[in-house]
């Protein structure tokens, strides 16, 4: 097993626990917000059985006031009935003065067509001055709230009964008030904390509403749009309080609710960023720590073959003195004028490399021809361009014709060395593509990315560094790209490298 390979398996178990804690960790969490919503559904329950409950007690009080006001007008009737039988002959006056001595709650006074008074009940005027004036304020305050009722005392002549609302009524009619106010404030400001709409029988009219924006609710728009929309979540409350109209409660379910809701998925949302930055970090690092491992290498190579390329020119200037023949110096020198460029290649890892016009044609020519030397005669070499002009493009000559040896090497070792290598340049104005075809064994459609990873190797001996060398080259040095063009199986692979005219 090579060491990509083992990077990968950690790599597999590594997101295999990590998705088993995410797991782990919104199961959990789905237990306790589904807990705490059914709590808040509870209590929102609770809160409109009573609403619904105190509505019926709103009710049975209005019901009771106007059956009480009902009672008082039927009393206030008959007393003027009294009144009224008092100015004709009858042989018992029993009955009209027991009526008329039996009204201790209701305030009312008597007094003609000119407004004179006549008669008083239930009227405290101990400390009262100027009773003409006093009697006159009271019947105008009194007529606001009843018809005066006429009393026939004779032909042509009447009298007029005016009465107000009884101490007992009027304490009861404020209790019943408040009890409306309370019942409205409990609507709004609700104890189960969820945003409530109380309107009219229409649906329409706002009477008041609660934990809602104060300023969209002026928007007529908006509430009829957020009436409807409550009213699908739940049933709307039916609220009877005993005048004859309807009115609706419309409630949905709490901010806290709603916020439980899409807790799970805010949560997924925050460990997946969490994951993805510290993904990020941890591959930044472990790529500042290759790149730190690669300049130290290539520092270190250089520098340890710095020496023995020192020893092996003196050794061919001995040899020379001592008559070797001048076609084995020859090819002596080329080997150590090679060892030269890949030293200077190493040194130049880590630096800004500088990038000079030169003839894309003749640089791949010239590395073609090298690896020709170098193979088998069993494989073939060739260069071809779709144009006849020469093409320039800004390399780094020494780096670039390290990723073309690489590649031809590669496809040397995957062809067995017995096959072609085609090196295939088009121009494409803005870009110029480098074709690298062999006919060797080819690779799964799976591996096109992988084979660029350091430790990938599928030989028997090798770290896996060429390709990813080849791919930092090209991409971090030249500001280009490679990448597999396409491969099959028994057929060849082609590599395609991109560089910027």
């Amino acid at each position: 097993m090579n060491i990509y390979s083992r990077k990968q398996r950690w790599k597999f178990f590594l997101l295999i626990g990590a998705v088993l804690i995410v797991i782990a960790s919104l199961w959990y969490t789905n237990i306790l917000v589904r807990k705490i919503a059914d709590d808040e559904r509870k209590k929102v329950r609770l809160w409109a059985e009573a609403i619904q409950r105190k509505a019926s007690l709103v009710k049975y009080t209005n019901e009771l006031f106007h059956k009480i006001q009902g009672e008082e007008r039927q009393k206030i009737e008959l007393w003027a009935e009294a009144n009224h039988q008092l100015g004709k002959e009858l042989s018992d006056y029993t009955f009209v003065f027991e009526v008329i001595k039996n009204n201790l709650t209701i305030p009312a006074i008597i007094a003609d067509e000119k407004r004179n008074v006549k008669l008083w009940k239930n009227i405290d005027t101990a400390n009262v001055t100027d009773k003409e004036y006093f009697f006159q304020k009271q019947m105008d305050t009194m007529q606001l709230q009843h018809t005066p009722i006429e009393i026939e005392i004779s032909r042509g002549k009447k009298n007029y009964l005016y009465y107000r609302d009884s101490y007992l009524f009027t304490e009861l009619k404020t209790v019943f008030d408040g009890l409306i106010r309370s019942f409205i404030s409990e609507v709004a400001i609700n104890s189960a904390s969820v945003p409530v709409i109380y309107t009219d029988s229409t649906r329409k009219n706002i009477i008041a509403f609660g934990n809602m924006d104060s300023l969209m609710m002026k928007d007529s728009a908006y509430v009829m749009k957020t009436v409807s929309s409550i009213a699908l979540q739940n049933q709307p409350i039916e609220v009877d309080l005993g005048d004859g109209r309807k009115k609706f409660i419309f409630y949905q379910d709490s901010f806290l609710l709603t916020q439980l809701r899409y807790y799970p998925y805010i949560q997924f949302g925050v460990i997946g960023i969490f994951l993805l930055i510290s993904y990020i970090l941890f591959s930044t690092a472990r790529r500042a720590e290759q790149d730190q491992v690669w300049l130290g290498m290539a520092k270190e190579t250089a520098h340890q073959l710095g020496t023995p390329l020192s020893s092996i020119i003196a050794w061919l200037e001995y040899l020379k003195m001592k008559g070797v023949d001048e076609n084995t110096l020859t090819e002596a020198r080329q080997d150590v004028k090679r060892l030269e460029t890949i030293t200077e290649r190493f040194s130049k890892i880590g630096s800004l490399p500088v990038l000079d016009k030169a003839d894309i044609l003749s640089v791949l020519n010239t590395s073609i021809d090298y690896m020709r030397t170098r193979s088998s005669k069993s494989v073939s070499f060739s260069v071809t361009s779709e144009h006849s002009h020469t093409i320039f493009v800004k390399l780094n000559i020494p780096l670039f014709e390290w990723v073309i040896e690489n590649l031809c090497r590669n496809a040397v070792d995957a062809m067995d060395g017995n096959g072609s290598v085609t090196v295939q340049v088009s121009d494409q104005l803005q870009f110029v593509y480098i074709d690298v075809t062999d006919t060797g064994k080819g690779m799964p459609r799976s591996r096109f990315k992988t084979i660029f990873q350091p430790g990938y190797t599928t030989k028997q001996r090798g770290w896996g560094l060429g390709l990813s060398l080849v791919k930092r080259i090209v991409e971090n040095y030249h500001g280009g790209k490679i990448f597999v063009k396409r491969s099959e199986l028994g057929k060849g692979t082609t590599f395609r490298i991109v560089l910027n005219k």
